[in-house]
């Protein structure tokens, strides 16, 4: 039998006690921790345990605004910054359609064209000579793409064939799919389909009236207050752990901050010839997008199975997880997802032709979630890190550009950025391994 060790010797029990609800404490600091104070030293020892979570992609974003803005003033211009929040909007879609597959640690290749695929159907549906409704033909594209989602989740669970073969044959299949859609498209002109629904195009190059602003973000903010500070209440009605009110008021006063920069930003005039003020469309449709599908992952119970199948698949199913289905499930929202992500593409461009570079998107997809935060090997990740990564490629992008760096120059800068977060990614992993031990 080993020798016990000096933590676990006789007479040493309240110093486990302690220790151990000091590891509690730091895994989930927002719920356990008594008072703001607490909460910082809980944040604290948790980076320093290696689970810095979104902390260097912040700190890596902030670098790259500092260095921008001393190469260009105009960097952080209003009218520079709003260009590239909305340049960020079809990454950060993309990139959340993807993190359904990495979640389970899988890979899905074929979300760019899903979401040509997706797009080109509604762009068509809506235009002459077919003049559709824009309802009936979001729901035919939208459709179409969580179709194509869920046919390579049911090869993939039914025949058990590895994601990145059968997403890959997608990849090609749909591409395909995409220039037979312009083929038999009377309203396609050389290979383009312009978009003709007003709503459809001030999607992206829409914004709100300035006071209209003003007014989404009280409302916001209001309801987020009221949600924040009724589930804690309701946690303590219940005798659960939640956390203080101080912590919860920290919160909604940062997210409140936030968004009164983002408005003000936007109704700054970055107009030349005539004024273009307020909060552009497509920002708000993303933020929803974004907390809705973080809702469905951390307050459902197939959002929970899937982190529980990336995390161990064997052991989900051998807790009752029904996998097939879950597995296919999230194909299908990461196809639907990739069907937004096409909507908003041709909103911003005006039309969609057969040229649309999939195979390169699909990459800035994988690279926006990984970027932000969430994990190669599946389990770990939230919808927050596609909008956080989505960021940070548009800057790189939208900065190079400022500087007149070649396509050349930008793809590799992307590339290191990629790089150097899938190597925190790894020591994040390794430091927490190391400190479980």
């Amino acid at each position: 039998m080993a020798e016990p060790t000096a933590e676990s010797r006789p007479g040493n029990h309240a110093d486990d006690d302690d220790h151990a609800m000091l590891n509690v404490v730091a895994a989930a600091p927002e719920i356990l921790s008594e008072s703001l104070s607490d909460y910082i030293g809980a944040w604290w020892k948790r980076i320093r345990s290696g689970e810095s979570g979104a902390l260097p992609i912040i700190a890596g974003l902030i670098v790259i605004v500092i260095i921008f803005q001393s190469q260009n003033s105009k960097f952080l211009s209003s009218g520079n910054i709003v260009n590239l929040l909305v340049q960020a909007t079809f990454f950060i879609v993309l990139g959340l359609a993807e993190i359904f597959a990495l979640l389970l640690g899988e890979i899905d290749l074929s979300v760019g064209f899903v979401a040509a695929v997706g797009g080109a159907l509604i762009a068509a549906l809506v235009s002459s000579p077919y003049n559709w409704p824009l309802w009936a033909a979001l729901i035919v594209g939208l459709g179409a793409s969580a179709l194509c989602g869920a046919l390579q989740g049911f090869l993939i669970t039914k025949f058990r064939l590895p994601s990145f073969v059968v997403t890959l044959a997608g990849l090609l299949g749909f591409s395909g799919v995409l220039i037979y859609i312009f083929d038999v498209d009377p309203g396609s002109v050389g290979g383009v389909i312009s978009i003709q629904n007003k709503v459809i195009y001030n999607l992206v190059n829409g914004n709100l009236s300035v006071w209209a602003g003003w007014i989404v973000l009280a409302v916001t903010i209001a309801l987020f207050a009221v949600l924040m500070i009724s589930r804690t209440a309701l946690r303590r009605s219940r005798g659960l752990t939640a956390p203080p009110l101080s912590i919860t008021i920290f919160t909604i006063a940062v997210v409140a901050v936030a968004g009164v920069v983002l408005v003000i930003v936007c109704n700054v005039n970055r107009g030349i010839l005539s004024p273009l003020q307020g909060v552009p469309w497509v920002i708000p449709v993303v933020m929803v997008i974004i907390v809705v599908w973080s809702w469905f992952l951390s307050r459902t119970r197939s959002g929970r199975y899937i982190y529980a199948i990336g995390s161990s698949s064997e052991a989900a199913r051998r807790a009752g997880v029904n996998v097939n289905w879950i597995r296919m499930l999230a194909f299908t929202l990461s196809g639907f997802t990739a069907g937004i992500a096409g909507l908003v593409y041709e909103s911003r461009l005006g039309s969609i032709s057969v040229g649309f570079d999939g195979g390169t998107y699909v990459l800035y997809a994988v690279a926006a979630a990984v970027i932000g935060g969430t994990s190669l090997t599946g389990g770990r990740g939230k919808a927050v890190h596609a909008l956080l990564g989505g960021v940070v490629i548009a800057a790189v992008y939208n900065g190079l550009a400022l500087l007149g760096i070649s396509t050349a120059g930008t793809e590799m800068a992307t590339a290191l950025v990629l790089l150097a977060a899938v190597a925190v990614d790894s020591l994040v992993r390794r430091r927490t391994t190391s400190a479980a031990k």
